[in-house]
């Protein structure tokens, strides 16, 4: 048996009062106790007196096979299935070695994360949730993976696949991509009708939906299609983007989860044609924040993610990054931990037994060097990383 004793506990949700001792045992969590409780003989205690102990993190959208150089996810047709491990074990150890315990991948090529998890050929990094190729439109976005799909049936046929292959999410390009080159990022790239087949067609097999999609309309369209889960959100028109107040309500309403995707590394460049790309969308980054945020106070369900590994500017390993933006943006430090936590968690269909710091769960844990609450930049100092009860780093 292990005992962390800590300062503060963020056990997914909100720091627990008084908590400074958590026990670890068999790779789950044993017991959150009081700071001054009497650790029994013969337990292995770890001190961190002026550490924070919080769930270990979830990032709920990243692409595995991408390495984050540039044109990533073109040249996947270009490697080899061994060449497709190694990046997604490599990507794995950037994700762990920022705090990140589990990962939601939205899009591989030729089934290579789905097939990699499958064959479990390392332990000691992070929970893998997969949803295999995208579902695309014939020379839409992400084409490159390989998942395009045309007409009702062949729409049909997709969802069965991801099912029959253990996916455990439907990912869909209802709109254009911002990356991709030819794709129209400001409109839809399947009907509302298309979608709720997609939709239903899922349900009926046990998985989630989320759909892609940038654009309003695409946005909307999938609102009505009752569609789990909306990536980036963004709300471009051709002139910019647009928030309607009925947009957030039905949002809100219907539980959809948000996914920003942010975290976007400093100084990063994008290529040409995606800085014209946005140019076209407005206001910037700054102000991407803020939308997420008021979305947030509205209701909105959101989760952190990065799209990490599709660009040098969303590298992996950047969710403490994401997390922060949020809290630059307005949201209150406790919920923005929880949106890659305990929320990210749920969304990823674990929220039984990760993202929360309680008796039983998985024993995926984190201890930052300080206090988030006060200095949000304490989630870049990662002190102490524990997986399913095993201590993986541990500073001296």
């Amino acid at each position: 048996m292990l005992a962390l004793r800590i300062a503060r506990v963020f056990d997914g949700r909100a720091v627990v009062e008084g908590a400074g001792v958590v026990f670890v045992d068999g790779g789950r969590i044993a017991g959150v106790e009081a700071a001054g409780f009497v650790i029994p003989t013969g337990v292995e205690v770890l001190d961190r007196p002026s550490g924070t102990l919080l769930p270990g993190l979830v990032d709920a959208h990243v692409h595995l096979v991408g390495d984050g150089e540039p044109g990533a996810l073109e040249r996947l047709g270009e490697l080899s299935q061994d060449d497709l491990f190694g990046t997604i074990e490599r990507s794995l150890r950037i994700q762990l070695a920022a705090g990140v315990t589990t990962v939601r991948d939205l899009g591989d090529v030729a089934w290579s994360v789905l097939d990699w998890r499958a064959r479990r050929p390392r332990t000691g990094l992070p929970t893998v949730v997969a949803s295999g190729p995208p579902v695309t439109s014939r020379g839409g976005p992400c084409r490159y993976m390989g998942g395009e799909a045309s007409g009702r049936d062949e729409l049909r046929a997709a969802v069965q696949e991801r099912a029959e292959r253990g996916a455990d999410v439907v990912k869909i390009m209802a709109g254009g991509g911002m990356p991709t080159p030819g794709s129209s990022v400001d409109q839809g790239q399947f009907t509302a009708e298309e979608l709720a087949l997609v939709v239903r067609q899922a349900h009926a097999a046990g998985l989630p939906v989320t759909a892609h999609a940038h654009a309003l309309v695409s946005i909307r369209d999938a609102i009505a299609a009752g569609v789990d889960g909306i990536e980036h959100c963004t709300f471009l028109t051709a002139d910019g983007a647009h928030v309607p107040e009925e947009a957030i309500a039905a949002l809100a309403a219907q539980g959809i989860v948000v996914c920003p995707t942010l975290g976007r590394a400093l100084g990063a460049v994008p290529p040409p044609h995606l800085m014209e790309r946005m140019r076209k969308a407005g206001p910037g980054y700054d102000a991407l924040r803020r939308r997420i945020v008021r979305a947030h106070l509205a209701g909105v369900t959101i989760v952190s993610g990065t799209d990490g590994g599709i660009s040098p500017g969303t590298p992996h390993g950047s969710l403490p990054r994401a997390v922060m933006d949020l809290v630059s943006g307005g949201m209150a430090a406790a919920d923005a931990l929880a949106t890659a936590t305990s929320v990210a968690a749920r969304a990823c269909g674990l929220g039984d037994r990760k993202g929360r710091v309680r008796t039983g769960y998985d024993a995926d844990l984190v201890v930052v060097d300080g206090d988030p609450f006060t200095d949000m930049a304490a989630l870049t100092r990662l002190d102490v990383t524990v997986l399913g009860g095993q201590v993986l780093s541990c500073r001296s």
